[in-house]
Formats: structure tokens, C-alpha cells, sequence
């Protein structure tokens, strides 16, 4: 049974759009890092750390291209179960090379942004809940807490492709905004700029981790609730640390969950 249902690869046609997607993103933002010339940054450099925002934001750049790529088969349920091996050692480097790194250069480069104090907090704030949630994902892998392994790392999930619902709704502040320039921002671009990126970094994340947090907590029938704790056991590895990352079939909170765990 459990072979018949992996062998569907198609039961989740949305994989094959998200990593084109992914693809075209990282095709359109790595360009400028791969210099290795600060002139080239998307980001301005603040006078706080001149250079160095640079050189820190780089490595930001090339780990979580690393996260990003590597969440494409990780979130994938037809891989995670007819590749299991394979799925435990790219979520190893989901963890170390992509995400932690990632994360920690984010603290600094956020704590530093020149977009103002609305977007540092934003960076700030999105940073730690990143790292945080990574973690526990996997702390709960290490524990063979499954079902919580999956949730938390969903929600990793989620905040690592906020990089891309960030530039989506900057370019929407953009386009509604630019009429304006000239008469509610007195024709200044700084302010401008400040405006549009504070709107873009907080509803980048918040937005899809709420959606991820209804997802996560909506309610199913007890025959459901059921179903979902057996194919978790089913699925749930076999050796110390390994690990699944999440699907649509999750767990619920609460006893099924703890069971099924």
C-alpha cells in the first residue's frame, strides 16, 4: 500500500510549478553576488558598516539560495518516501549549509538594513523566528517527535520562501505607490523606498505563516484524524535523527498528534 501510494508522483502536481518558480527566482537574484562586486548589490550599503554589509550579505545570499533549493524535494511527499535516505541527508544540509548560516548572516545584515527601522525590525524579528523554528524541527527529528518535526518544520519552510512573497508584495507597493511619489512623498525616493520595503517585509512572512498556522490548525473529523495519525506511523523513519519534512497529510495538535509521534 505504502509502495502504490509513493509511486504516485503526480498526486502533488504543484511541486513541479514552485520549483520552476524557485528556479527563475534564484536565476534573477544570484547574479549580482556571483561578482563578488559590491557595486552590483541590490542593497545599498549602509554607512554603519560600509563594505562589510556587503560581505555579509553575500554569504545571507548563497546560504539561502542552498535552503531554498534544497526545500523543493524536501517538502515533496513522493521523494521523502520513495527517497528516504536521500531525504535525510538533504535535510541536513537544508539545516547546516543552508538555513543556519543563512539565518545568522540575516541577523546582521537585517540588524543594519538601510530601509529603516520598520524593515530592521521586520528582518529581526524574521530572522530568529527562522532560526528558531529550524531548530526545533530538528531537535524534534533527533527526539522521533515526527508529527511535531513536520509542523515545525513547515513553518521553516514557510519563512525560507517568504524571500519570495517579500519581493512579490514589493513590487506591488511599488506599482500602487509610484503615483504618489510626487504628493504624499514630496518627491522623496528615500522615503519612498522606506515605505514600500517596511510593507514588503512584513507581510512577506507574516502573511504565509499565518496561512501556515491555519493550515497546520484546522479542524479534521476524528475518522481523519485517525487516518492521518496511521500514515504517519507508516511513514515515520526508522533510525536515530533522521527526519521527514512536511506534506499536506499532517498530523493535527493534540492526542493524534502526540500518538502518531
Amino acid at each position: 500500500m505504502r509502495m502504490t501510494y509513493a509511486s504516485r508522483w503526480w498526486r502533488r502536481p504543484w511541486i513541479f510549478p514552485f520549483g520552476a518558480l524557485v528556479v527563475i527566482f534564484l536565476a534573477f537574484s544570484l547574479p549580482p553576488y556571483l561578482s563578488f562586486d559590491p557595486v552590483r548589490s541590490r542593497v545599498p550599503q549602509p554607512a554603519a558598516l560600509g563594505v562589510a554589509h556587503y560581505w555579509t550579505l553575500v554569504p545571507h545570499v548563497f546560504f539561502g539560495s542552498v535552503a531554498l533549493s534544497t526545500a523543493v524535494v524536501q517538502i515533496w511527499p513522493w521523494f521523502r518516501r520513495r527517497f528516504p535516505v536521500a531525504h535525510r541527508r538533504i535535510g541536513r544540509v537544508y539545516v547546516f549549509g543552508g538555513v543556519l548560516p543563512a539565518g545568522a548572516a540575516a541577523l546582521v545584515v537585517g540588524s543594519f538594513t538601510p530601509y529603516g527601522p520598520v524593515t530592521r525590525a521586520s528582518d529581526v524579528i524574521l530572522a530568529v523566528l527562522w532560526l528558531t523554528c529550524t531548530v526545533t524541527g530538528w531537535r524534534m527529528a533527533r527526539r522521533h517527535r515526527y508529527a511535531d518535526h513536520r509542523r515545525w518544520m513547515i513553518r521553516s519552510f514557510t519563512l525560507t520562501a517568504s524571500i519570495i512573497t517579500n519581493r512579490i508584495w514589493g513590487a506591488v507597493f511599488g506599482i500602487a505607490l509610484a503615483p504618489q511619489i510626487d504628493t504624499t512623498f514630496h518627491g522623496d525616493v528615500d522615503l519612498f523606498t522606506w515605505v514600500v520595503s517596511s510593507g514588503a517585509a512584513w507581510l512577506g512572512w507574516t502573511i504565509p505563516l499565518l496561512i501556515c498556522e491555519w493550515w497546520l490548525n484546522r479542524d479534521r473529523s476524528p475518522a481523519r484524524r485517525r487516518a492521518v495519525a496511521a500514515r504517519l506511523a507508516a511513514d515515520a523513519p526508522s533510525g536515530p535523527g533522521e527526519s521527514a519534512t512536511s506534506d499536506r497529510d499532517y498530523a493535527p495538535a493534540g492526542r493524534d498528534a502526540q500518538a502518531s509521534g
